[in-house]
């Protein structure tokens, strides 16, 4: 069952109208209906000049014309267009966000840290844009327009997006670059529209139509989540097996969410003249927000002992700001104060798309029946959310009811922070398992680099020998000799090994000769003689029974036999038989046999905690404020989650801490604030619906007649 007022849960739910159209109470009799939002209106009496002579009748305008409907029902036909614009700009956005994390790490080649700090700013930038969407479209172009601009901004930033996936543009520099600018015009389209599409579809219904309009909300929810669900699946397909210029096709997984973008748009577009356009309302949330600056500037300048106190601090803003206006903010407060100890659960959940894509890589993604990209496990999100609503709402909560368990809207939400931390303790677990298939030996280092001393005995040889190592790195140390000597060489590998859904090699040539080896179509390298060592090349799994390898002189094949799922290999090119040259093959990394399945058990934890959480939290927080206050708690609730973002930027970028750390750290700390939210909603009393529209109390009536002993230094 959904919710009356869609609640956005966190990314895919639909967002609420930017401004509310409920009608304020009407005041006393005595009292003139005031509107807080409108301009003041010029007190003066104009006069025209009136006529005697008779004027002839005009003739009856004609009736409006009726917008066209849906099949003889009540639905406009506007909305079609509205639905379908919204699943197209879904299928962008999350198809493109899919593939974001594995583009910075194996394409731009950046570290997991910086990958992910990349990833969580583009996030906070996405719901932090919103507030500026819902500002212009308010105060300025209407939302028709704001979308239509903004969408323009959108496809331009998917373009330069999948321009600086190309490897034949530029280099790393240049691929840089292009990628932050197009992420910044794709946060400003989607987070400008976010606010916009789904109150403009609402504006399309009459008041008697308010049945179908809930209903609307409904499908415009679901074309949310089939957007969503399609293009995590999707998109990295065309990523990983699609071969662009010898590697994962990149410009193509951005690309065709580009081209979704650019649908959405024209489709959006063409029913133009079908839309019902209502003029800008005014920016509400500029109001509360000058309200609330004024209440404390006022209370500042009036903090003498000589004026008497007032019953609540808001109150300070009567001199300036209608009492209607004051009573809806001082509502809005205490549900905003409920929302600060919000923005940790979106830490934990948005993790999905960055450390626990990460975590995907390291595991084994053949399911037998198919094998699962990575970053294809974020499908698992959108897929139980639309399992879970209608479990929880027609099962779970029912069955909990007739237990006679008291299970409000607050303690739903406790209960939601509880599964996110219980999904991050069971990736924990998993992280330390993963950490156990390395050949590596760990050497503790009491500086920031050391020297070694090694003692190598072969036969009836014995040889010390000092290497030089850095702390945080991964070396392979290599032996080689007859029976007169034994040498070494130390190899420093790289710290990134492991890659999506593919293996790693890299060949060791102990002959006398230039090696040039070929695995592929495009997938070439060369290594020197006398122990030369190649770099690390990635490829995919499969077996490699006849490699072709060429010297100077002659040509010859290496059978490297199964190189499988996320393993790192080292190859030896040796010549020690009558058989020609041979290859020893050894595992630095060994495959990685967990299975990427056993990731469901978090997604589900964190999906049903998403549920709880989410979908309860914005239904009970509009239950508890004006109608007039929606639109502000919609973008309350949007800055709540881009602070979230912003705590996991903050933690990867600094905090140094190996991973399965990282993932308690942020259990516990979702733990802490949950017992601190437990405690805030334990002292919060409900307020009835009801309460929150009733006339503005004496005390403001009082106040605003009795404004001669404050020293308001601001003009009224």
């Amino acid at each position: 069952m959904i919710p009356k007022h869609i609640p956005p849960s966190h990314r895919r739910l639909a967002a609420i109208p930017t401004a509310a159209r409920s009608q304020m109470p009407e005041e006393r009799e005595s009292e003139p209906a005031m509107n807080p939002f409108q301009k003041n209106e010029s007190k003066e009496t104009l006069f025209s000049p009136v006529s005697t002579e008779e004027v002839p009748p005009q003739p009856p305008s004609p009736p409006k014309k009726p917008p066209p409907k849906i099949c003889g029902s009540n639905y406009p036909l506007s909305i079609a267009f509205i639905v379908v614009n919204e699943f197209c700009e879904r299928f962008s956005y999350y198809g493109m966000k899919a593939v974001l994390t594995l583009y910075f790490l194996y394409f731009l080649h950046w570290n997991e840290d910086t990958s992910t700090s990349v990833y969580h700013a583009f996030s906070s930038l996405c719901y932090f844009t919103p507030i500026l969407g819902a500002a212009v479209a308010d105060s300025w172009l209407g939302k028709f327009k704001t979308i239509i601009y903004l969408s323009l901004v959108y496809v331009l930033g998917h373009v330069i997006k999948s321009l600086g996936a190309l490897p034949i543009l530029g280099g790393q520099v240049v691929h840089t670059v292009l990628s932050l600018f197009g992420l910044s015009l794709i946060a400003l389209g989607t987070g400008g529209i976010k606010p916009c599409v789904a109150a403009f579809g609402g504006d399309q219904f009459e008041e008697k139509h308010a049945e179908e309009r809930t209903r609307y909300f409904s499908v415009f929810y679901l074309s949310i989540n089939a957007g969503s669900l399609i293009s995590t699946f999707v998109t990295p397909m065309l990523r990983g097996d699609v071969q662009c210029f010898g590697e994962d096709c990149y410009a193509l997984a951005f690309g065709v969410p580009g081209l979704l973008m650019v649908i959405a748009l024209v489709v959006f577009a063409t029913g133009s003249k079908m839309y019902k356009r209502l003029p800008p309302e005014g920016n509400i949330a500029a109001q509360v927000v000058k309200c609330i600056w004024f209440a404390i500037s006022n209370r500042f300048k009036n903090r003498s002992g000589d004026i008497p106190k007032r019953q609540h601090w808001l109150d300070w803003a009567a001199e300036k700001y209608p009492k209607q206006l004051i009573m809806d903010v001082k509502a809005l407060t205490r549900v905003l104060f409920l929302y600060i100890p919000l923005p940790m659960f979106w830490a934990l959940l948005d993790q999905q798309g960055s450390r626990w894509t990460l975590q995907a890589t390291k595991m084994n993604g053949n399911l037998g029946f198919f094998v699962l990209q990575p970053d294809q496990m974020q499908v698992l999100n959108p897929f139980l959310v639309l399992v879970f609503i209608p479990l929880f709402d027609l099962g779970i909560y029912r069955l909990v009811s007739k237990c006679g368990i008291n299970f409000s809207s607050l303690r739903k939400m406790a209960v939601g922070m509880i599964l996110a931390c219980l999904a991050f303790a069971v990736a924990a677990a998993i992280e330390v398992k993963i950490d156990k298939s390395s050949n590596y030996y760990k050497l503790h280092m009491k500086t920031e680099s050391q020297d070694f001393h090694f003692h190598l005995q072969y036969h009836n040889l014995s040889v010390y020998t000092e290497h030089s190592m850095e702390e945080k790195n991964w070396y392979s140390l290599i032996f080689h000799g007859d029976r007169k000597n034994v040498s070494s060489i130390v190899m420093k590998d790289t710290d990134n090994k492991r890659t999506n859904g593919m293996t790693v090699v890299r060949f060791v040539n102990t002959l006398n000769k230039d090696v040039n080896i070929s695995l592929g179509l495009d997938i070439s390298l060369s290594v020197g003689e006398g122990y030369g060592v190649s770099a690390y090349r990635t490829v995919k799994r499969g077996e490699y029974p006849a490699v072709h390898c060429r010297t100077e002189d002659e040509e010859f094949s290496l059978n490297l036999g199964l190189l499988d799922f996320v393993a790192a290999y080292l190859l030896v090119i040796t010549n020690n038989t009558n058989q020609g040259p041979q290859v020893w093959k050894m595992e630095n990394i060994q495959v990685n046999k967990m299975s990427i399945a056993w990731q469901l058990p978090q997604y589900a934890l964190v999906t049903a905690g998403e549920v709880m959480f989410s979908v309860t939290g914005l239904e009970f927080s509009y239950s508890q404020a004006p109608s007039s206050m929606k639109s502000v708690l919609q973008a309350a609730w949007l800055l709540t989650v881009a602070v979230g973002n912003i705590i996991v930027l903050v933690v990867a970028q600094f905090s140094g801490l190996v991973q399965w750390v990282e993932f308690i750290l942020f259990s516990c700390l979702l733990l802490v604030v949950c017992l601190i939210f437990s405690i805030m909603g334990y002292y919060y009393i409900p307020v009835k619906p009801e309460d929150i529209q009733e006339p503005a109390d004496e005390d403001i009536l009082h106040i605003q007649q009795s404004m001669i002993s404050l020293e308001t230094k601001t003009k009224l």
